[in-house]
């Protein structure tokens, strides 16, 4: 992938994934998908690989990952879904032409239309942002505990007490802070 740009935050559930394009929502955003080519770049990484993408296609996309971060974020919070959202997601769902096909491995892999890839796969996102906030899957929609993200994530773990989004930043930077502070507290005991 090209130099100058933050790495991808991929997880497991590809909706919740899609709201990590922009992360530190709550400190200072990073915008993970700035142009059209980041778009098709991580479409590619998540399994929907598009020819090309239009600086049209990468708003559609935006539009969509805000929908689904406030519709997850109500219905983390047991909130009534915002209304705004809920159509875009359903929009975006039905435009989407996306066929799931199995591959000679036994894996699901989806096949766009050459014409609408960039909408075809906006739909499979929509789609499984729909399976999630319904409560379809099997999970738990939470928000990430460090205050600076915030961000909406479905987790899968067998307690469903997940706090962060992801261990690897957002609970690695609070595990520091709570050591530095801790070190600092012991040395000033000294």
């Amino acid at each position: 992938m090209p130099a100058g740009f933050p790495d991808f935050r991929l997880g497991t559930v590809l909706a919740t994934s899609f709201t990590a394009t922009l992360t530190e929502r709550r400190g200072d955003a990073v915008e993970r998908i700035p142009t059209p080519q980041r778009l098709a770049d991580w479409l590619a990484v998540s399994g929907l690989a598009v020819d090309s993408c239009t600086a049209e296609q990468l708003e559609l996309a935006r539009e969509l990952r805000e929908s689904i971060h406030a519709a997850a974020t109500a219905a983390a919070l047991h909130d009534p879904l915002p209304e705004a959202a809920v159509e875009i997601i359903n929009a975006r769902s039905a435009q989407g032409r996306a066929a799931a096909v199995l591959t000679p491995d036994g894996k699901r892999r989806w096949q766009l239309s050459s014409a609408t890839a960039v909408e075809d796969a906006l739909g499979v996102i929509a789609a499984d942002a729909i399976s999630i906030i319904s409560g379809e899957r099997d999970g738990k929609l939470a928000l990430c505990a460090s205050p600076t993200c915030q961000a909406a994530f479905f987790d899968t773990s067998q307690s469903r007490t997940r706090r962060w989004c992801e261990m690897n930043t957002c609970g690695n930077r609070h595990k520091k802070a709570r050591f530095n502070a801790n070190h600092r507290k012991n040395r000033a005991a000294e």
